[in-house]
């Protein structure tokens, strides 16, 4: 069963089952939940409907994106890739990047943090 707390003790093991149902599409809108705070790293969720976006930012740590469902074309660093299921892209820290979908899609981000002394 998945876990519904998206806190853990960093000595903990975390897990996850089936991370799927734990975001879903919503008409017109994007959606983000985190679903796991670990030290190290975060991971988020979301979902965008068809033509949903977040327009160019930059994250203050490196991050891969990796699409569950649907289709996302992602431009970073004046390269635009399409990302489908299985597909997964690397931003290093401070990389201009933006996020559309192309359909309704489901979306994991993984934040890489620094240790916590």
């Amino acid at each position: 069963m998945a876990e519904n707390n998206a806190v853990h003790d960093e000595m903990e093991m975390g897990f996850i089952d089936d991370l799927l149902p734990l975001v879903s599409v919503q008409d017109e809108a994007t959606v983000s939940r985190t679903v796991m705070e670990h030290e190290g790293g975060n991971v988020v969720l979301f979902s965008f409907d068809k033509g949903q976006e977040l327009s160019e930012h930059t994250a203050a740590m490196p991050v891969f994106v990796q699409t569950l469902k649907g289709r996302l074309t992602i431009t970073g660093n004046g390269k635009t890739v399409e990302l489908t299921p299985g597909g997964l892209v690397y931003f290093p820290t401070r990389i201009p990047h933006a996020i559309v979908a192309q359909e309704p899609s489901i979306m994991m981000l993984t934040m890489i943090t620094p240790a916590r002394k």
